[in-house]
């Protein structure tokens, strides 16, 4: 499968890495099949290798049997036809709530392996003089294993598969045609948890972005390699999509994507999609997912109280939304925090943040009702607008302010909110980032010429209507307030609420100065808004450059840091921890 959602920068604009890697530990990245089943056991009887249900099991199934079969017979058993009934497991992940919604569904519980089928599993013993090669997602919950790979493509291959009509959902037939709805909300909590299970016991980590020829690394070094990284600021591989609104910015000023439409949302680091590559040459490299990271070594990479607090999910995410020569954000809302539990099946809602990198006194951020509001009046023109295809002036009811360069708009959830055409936003945020509920969305059509879905019943059942007039302004749209400081850098709050997890600040450090700092047992994500180059340096002697829109991660486990100005001009980074 060929896939690419971000391309190296020209020449022109050397300074933003779209392909951050760092080396692996205890073992070099190794390539091709013939050398990963060279690696197994003479004495083999089983070998299961598991992964996502959208790899090409084909593929993988002809490469290992073509050089395993010198060794003798090959028994292949495909999980993927070991599922219940399609119905039984529909019924088993279908909620109540949500079954008839066409965009949204309930996080799905439970594990795996409740949606096999014992009767369809391999039985014991192998038989004599065979190796058995058990493949698809389910593999690893076989009893017997010999030997355990797992064979990975990175989740927005998944995305891309299902939405050109190519992909197939978890354990369905394969004549039903694949949803993202499914994809999103059943089938990656579902596999997410299952991989996270048996992440200690794996033997053999593929990377099949490319597979005929799959780069892997051994089972130990990913682990070594995961808890030496957990331990260390590192970044996770940028992603830029295209989406009808999107911008021209990453395209012109960061030299990314120039064969794409647009570069509309940028994902920075999103635990749930984002994965770091290990490798000393990105072209020969295994991208890991972050959330491994956060499975394997959850207390080094969040702190021993984040992990109390939100087990192995990491909770904050950075992404950019691009609407430069591009149009408007719809005008949404994200759910409330009993609301997302309850039917949406989250732990922790969707609070947000936007911090304004490129704007201008006569763009845009919407946020708040505007003083007076009928909020009768405002669902009426929404759902005329859905069912009518009528427009409505969105600005009648909810407000909007400049976008300011280097403004923080804070966004609890139920505040509607978008970003206007022209902008660059960095999107602070809680880590669930499926649920946006439009009110309204300027009546545009995607790439089938269909008018976008909008979500007014759940967005007004979740619209907070006391995020209205001037208290909009007052809580939500802060002034800084100076924590910290010292020779040549301070550091300001700029945006806190009782009611979010987090908090958002920013560091301004003239050239050559360093700015000193401490995890205090809690991980920091930072971004440098302005400025060319800082250099970090952490006590242990490890050293990360950071350039101008790259975000990087700093583990609980790091302790005292220093960010040093390298660049000519002042350096300011924005900065989120759990607090």
């Amino acid at each position: 499968m060929a896939l690419s959602l971000i391309d190296l920068p020209d020449s022109s604009t050397p300074s933003y890495d779209p392909l951050p890697h760092y080396p692996p530990v205890g073992a070099a990245v190794a390539s091709g099949w013939a050398a990963a089943v060279a690696t197994l056991p003479t004495t083999l009887r089983t070998l299961a290798i598991d992964g996502p249900a959208v790899l090409d099991w084909a593929q993988v199934a002809q490469a290992v049997t073509a050089h395993l079969s010198a060794r003798g017979a090959v028994e292949l058993v495909d999980l993927r036809e070991a599922g219940l009934s399609w119905e039984e497991i529909q019924r088993r992940t279908r909620s109540a709530e949500l079954a008839d919604d066409p965009h949204f569904e309930t996080l799905a519980e439970g594990t795996l392996a409740d949606l096999l089928d014992p009767d369809r599993l391999p039985g014991n013993p192998v038989p004599p003089g065979t190796m058995r090669v058990l493949l698809g997602p389910g593999a690893a919950t076989i009893e017997g294993i010999d030997v355990l790979w797992w064979a990975d493509l990175p989740k927005r291959y998944a995305e891309q598969a299902i939405a050109t009509g190519g992909g197939r959902n978890l354990l369905a037939p394969a004549t039903t045609p694949a949803s993202t709805r499914r994809l999103f909300y059943i089938d990656w909590p579902l596999l997410d948890r299952h991989r996270d299970a048996h992440a200690h016991r794996i033997d053999l980590w593929l990377d099949t972005q490319d597979c005929a020829r799959p780069t892997w690394l051994s089972g130990t070094a990913l682990r070594a390699t995961c808890a030496d990284l957990a331990r260390r600021p590192h970044r996770t591989r940028p992603t830029f999509n295209s989406t009808p609104w999107g911008g021209q910015w990453a395209r012109r000023e960061l030299g990314l994507n120039p064969e794409a439409t647009n570069t509309a949302l940028g994902y920075e680091l999103i635990a749930p999609e984002s994965g770091v590559l290990v490798g000393t040459d990105p072209r020969h490299s295994v991208e890991v997912p972050f959330q491994l990271l956060a499975a394997l070594t959850p207390q080094d990479l969040l702190g021993a109280e984040v992990h109390r607090r939100f087990g192995t999910s990491f909770p904050i995410r950075f992404d950019y939304l691009d609407t430069v020569d591009g149009g408007n954000l719809s005008v949404h809302c994200h759910p409330q925090p009993e609301y997302m539990r309850t039917v949406f099946g989250w732990p922790y809602t969707q609070h947000e943040t936007y911090y304004v990198m490129v704007g201008g006194e006569h763009n845009q951020v919407f946020l708040g009702l505007r003083e007076g509001t009928s909020v009768a009046q405002f669902q009426q023109a929404a759902r005329r607008a859905d069912t009518e295809a009528i427009p409505f002036d969105v600005t009648e009811f909810v407000q909007s302010f400049p976008a300011t360069p280097h403004q923080l708009f804070l966004i609890p959830g139920g505040t509607p909110h978008g970003s206007g055409t022209g902008n660059v936003v960095l999107e602070v945020s809680a880590t669930p980032y499926l649920y946006s509920l439009r009110f309204y969305d300027w009546l545009r059509r995607d790439s089938a010429d269909q008018q976008r879905p909008v979500h007014v019943d759940h967005a007004f059942r979740n619209l907070d209507a006391t995020r209205r007039g001037d208290a909009v302004a007052e809580r939500l749209v802060q002034r800084p307030r100076v924590l910290e400081a010292g020779e040549g850098w301070h550091e300001e709050l700029i945006g806190a609420l009782p009611e979010m997890f987090f908090e958002v600040r920013r560091l301004r450090i003239e050239p050559g100065a360093r700015a000193e700092q401490d995890t205090a047992g809690r991980f920091h994500i930072l971004t440098l808004v302005e400025g060319e180059r800082v250099m970090l340096r952490t006590e242990a002697g490890d050293e990360h450059p950071l350039r101008y829109a790259e975000t990087i991660a700093i583990p609980a486990a790091v302790g005292k840091y220093a960010v040093q100005c390298l660049g000519a001009d002042p350096a300011r980074l924005v900065k989120a921890n759990v607090t």
